[in-house]
């Protein structure tokens, strides 16, 4: 018999979010091995027949290790069965699925990649935040909070001088360290922030903030996510609350400048 792994998006957690293919193959797989953050709603569609398995690492917690979890998928897969990975959010952005797709390619596995909502998209659709706005801002980054040590080196007042929208993942528990290296990188103390926790979940949070604020902002519970940038100021909690971010700017065609527009 010849199985195959699926890298699956779970979504940043309603599983209305879920793809129609996500769904089937939950219905489906004989095992989905599963992340510590993918939502207990989600985990409620595998089918009761399947092997379901947490295989989660969270604040640097592991349960099991990577090379432990490529070796369960490659034995799963060579014993004929369909095996779901399920990561929240989507597969490739933050989610180690390069590295599976690579031990499956070694292993010569067949393996699929299933696309999921990731974590910023769910995060402004919350806040009703643009990540983009022909206005404001005509670029997004994702940048991760926490990096692997060999690889713990990021630009920056680079991204702070490139105008983009900040998708800032695993922020951690620590404000007040982004904060800093924020506001060494360039940005204005009244540059806003918004900290969406637990996005389109029933515990959903969102905190509305600045740069020069952001330091002493107790931590939201995770998974949070930080986004940072002019498209902020238009989060639908601001326009309803008055906040005093809320004037809108906009970038000059012709010099590039910050210009009230609203």
């Amino acid at each position: 018999m010849k199985g195959k792994v699926f890298l699956v998006g779970a979504g940043p957690g309603d599983p209305d979010l879920l793809t129609l293919k996500a769904l089937r193959l939950l219905k489906t797989a004989d095992a989905v091995l599963y992340d510590d953050l993918v939502a207990p709603e989600i985990l409620h569609l595998v089918s009761p027949e399947a092997l379901l398995r947490n295989v989660g690492k969270r604040s640097g917690s592991k349960k099991i290790t990577q090379t432990e979890i490529n070796f369960l998928m490659i034995s799963l897969t060579r014993a004929g069965m369909s095996v779901v990975r399920l990561k929240s959010g989507d597969p490739l952005i933050f989610g180690r699925g390069g590295e599976e797709i690579e031990a499956m390619c070694d292993a010569a596995i067949e393996c699929e990649v299933v696309p999921g909502v990731t974590a910023a998209l769910g995060a402004a659709a919350a806040a009703q935040i643009p990540l983009t706005h022909r206005h404001i801002s005509h670029a997004l980054t994702f940048v991760s909070g926490h990096a692997s040590e060999e690889n713990n080196v990021l630009n920056w007042r680079g991204l702070a001088e490139s105008g983009a929208t900040l998708a800032i993942y695993m922020p951690g528990q620590d404000y007040a360290e982004i904060s800093s290296r924020l506001a060494e990188a360039g940005l204005g103390p009244d540059t806003p922030c918004a900290i969406i926790a637990a996005a389109s979940r029933p515990d959903q949070q969102i905190q509305l903030t600045t740069v020069a604020e952001l330091a002493s902002i107790c931590p939201l519970p995770t998974p949070a996510l930080l986004l940072v940038g002019e498209v902020v100021r238009l989060a639908r909690s601001a326009q309803l609350s008055g906040h005093d971010f809320l004037t809108l700017v906009g970038r000059d065609s012709a010099t590039g400048n910050l210009e009230e527009i609203v």
